[in-house]
């Protein structure tokens, strides 16, 4: 009787999911405004392709397009508040220091 290991092979990692991931990390570096975008749309896109994968071939990757999300998310939120202030600087700092 000899024994043969079962094992099935997996569907492997999401590639939306890696880029979700690998575009939130640029988003901090290289690519602030639009590498934000990209690793929030790849995020959603990769997590709703995780949960519609059969269960006997899981895609793999939810954390990394979690990840992504929130670096994607994170990194928005500041440029939509560092754009605030700097319309702020420019409309109330010209009135205080005199330039009109």
């Amino acid at each position: 009787m000899s024994y043969q290991p079962s094992y099935r092979a997996g569907s492997g990692t999401s590639p939306l999911a890696v880029v979700s991931l690998v575009f939130g990390i640029l988003a901090w570096c290289v690519l602030p405004f639009l590498g934000a975008i990209v690793a929030i749309v790849c995020g959603h896109l990769a997590r709703s392709e995780i949960r519609r994968s059969p269960v006997e071939s899981r895609v793999e990757g939810d954390g990394m397009a979690l990840a992504g999300l929130v670096l994607g998310y994170a990194q928005l939120v500041l440029c939509v508040l560092g754009a605030f202030v700097l319309v702020a600087m420019m409309v109330f700092g010209f009135t205080l220091w005199g330039w009109h």
